[in-house]
């Protein structure tokens, strides 16, 4: 027999499993597989140059000049980047800076500003 769970909204015997979620083709509900999911994102903590807890919309500014890649230009000190969306990887910061466009940053080079 088959270890899926039944559907938790009609009790369907048909589920199946598709990447981290379980899917009932009679009524169209999806539901994660595991209850790990909340905690996945719990995982991603971002702190900045001096240690402060970064979350998605915070208001950061550059402590140290950056050289843009590809390009002649520079984000200078003090640079405020409004709105930023934190992300996994080497640059954990997607933001747009005025002046220069979209771009990711480190977040050893920012500052969370207190508002």
């Amino acid at each position: 027999m088959s270890d899926m769970p039944n559907c938790p909204k009609c009790q369907s015997a048909f589920t199946y499993e598709d990447g981290g979620l379980y899917i009932c083709p009679e009524c169209a509900h999806e539901w994660p597989t595991t209850a790990a999911a909340p905690e996945a994102e719990k995982a991603l903590v971002i702190r900045d140059a001096s240690g402060t807890e970064l979350k998605d919309g915070d208001t950061v500014t550059v402590i140290k000049d950056l050289k843009v890649k590809g390009s002649s230009s520079v984000v200078k000190v003090g640079t405020k980047v409004k709105g930023i969306r934190l992300v996994g990887g080497d640059h954990d910061i997607d933001c747009k800076i005025p002046g220069i466009g979209a771009m990711g940053l480190k977040s050893e080079f920012v500052r969370k500003v207190t508002e």
